[in-house]
């Protein structure tokens, strides 16, 4: 596994003002941009080259790329119009070629590697695309992908998934297991995604070719190993960044009396 995906070319609508200036991935995280905590991610998972789906309209990622040095290559393709995670992906499809390759959501933050090494492991051993999952309360699924799985997770927190649907109810929904932004494909996936149709809204849901392959007996499911933020709200990138703040040494005690202080005031 040498390549990951990561999408960034939406515009960050929820954190205006601020993304009329910074991208919404280049938002800092305490004192390191977002999209830098995602592609050491991947370096740290065995990662060798990452490709940024992006817009014209960021050349600030483009200048992150050109600037990311250390162990892994980082460049730019673009997606010309937002139709949709899906088709995004499917813009990379150039640059990855016909190998495997892993799919890393900007807007998750994880606490480590550990998770995406799992769903490579997962690949390697079965052959199949392997996606994250999470056990959420039935009332939340209504947010994300839901999966239709094979049984239960096995003491690995394997799975067969078997169709994916897409933000469904609380009372028609599968399961409680919902798709996180962690995935690594075969190559497979690109038949599902050259022809998907566009779903509600006109974009092309990555969820629906992943419930395609998954019809096909092509899916594995992975549940989450490690802790995880979504930063995909001001609320979200708050929390991440105060949750790595307190994990630095040079930083955390001092924050934690500040902490403290201001709520006892």
């Amino acid at each position: 596994m040498r390549v990951a995906v990561i999408p960034a070319a939406g515009l960050g609508t929820r954190f205006l003002p601020a993304t009329k200036v910074v991208p919404k991935e280049l938002l800092p995280v305490f004192d390191t941009p977002s999209l830098q905590h995602t592609v050491e991610e991947a370096a740290n998972a065995g990662i060798e080259e990452v490709i940024l789906v992006s817009n014209r309209a960021k050349p600030a990622i483009e200048t992150f790329a050109q600037q990311a040095g250390g162990s892994i290559r980082v460049r730019v393709v673009y997606q010309y119009s937002p139709r949709g995670l899906g088709h995004a992906v499917e813009c990379a499809r150039e640059a990855v070629g016909d190998a495997p390759f892993a799919v890393l959501l900007p807007d998750e933050l994880m606490g480590d590697s550990s998770h995406l090494r799992d769903l490579i492991t997962e690949h390697d051993h079965s052959g199949k695309s392997a996606i994250g999952l999470k056990k959420v309360p039935r009332n939340e699924v209504s947010a994300y992908g839901c999966v239709m799985p094979q049984g239960v997770p096995d003491a690995t927190g394997r799975v067969g998934i078997r169709d994916v649907v897409e933000k469904p109810n609380s009372v028609d929904a599968p399961s409680d297991l919902v798709i996180i932004g962690r995935y690594v494909f075969s190559r497979d996936i690109w038949g599902h995604l050259g022809v998907l149709k566009p779903a509600t809204g006109g974009e092309l849901q990555l969820s629906d070719a992943i419930g395609s392959l998954a019809r096909k007996g092509g899916v594995v499911g992975v549940l989450i190993n490690c802790s995880r933020h979504d930063t995909g709200t001001p609320l979200g990138m708050l929390t991440a960044s105060v949750d790595a703040a307190l994990r630095r040494k040079d930083v955390s005690p001092a924050l934690r009396a500040w902490l403290e202080r201001r709520l006892s005031s």
